[in-house]
């Protein structure tokens, strides 16, 4: 039997106040820019409301603006969007994943794993 082997990796990016963004932080901000609700983005991933809420806190006190922002009223009665800063942080963690990536897997090609 043969074996084709991959490579996997994950990073955070943090500070001394913890992590700031992430996989899942980030999925998070998509679902909620998609549905409009943390609510409905915490159903979507399966998380507590509790949970998302507190990542979000989280992002939202260690970035330079908020990330996601609560609106109140509205014909829909109000809801979550996420900010100009959040779409941006979200940008920029899939440009960095897809550099990570890029450069793992040439890293690992030159290992010869799968010969």
């Amino acid at each position: 039997m043969e074996n084709t082997y991959h490579i996997k990796s994950r990073f955070w990016i943090s500070s001394k106040e913890g992590t700031y963004l992430g996989e899942g932080r980030v999925r998070l901000l998509q679902a909620i820019d998609k549905n409009g609700s943390i609510s409905a983005a915490s159903k979507e991933l399966n998380i507590s409301y509790r949970k998302a809420w507190k990542m979000i806190d989280i992002m939202n006190s260690q970035a330079k603006s908020p990330l996601v922002e609560r609106q109140t009223g509205g014909k829909k009665g109000g809801g979550t969007v996420v900010t100009k800063e959040g779409k941006k942080a979200i940008a920029s963690y899939l440009v960095l994943k897809e550099k990570c990536n890029a450069f793992m897997d040439q890293a690992f090609a030159e290992m010869d794993f799968n010969d």
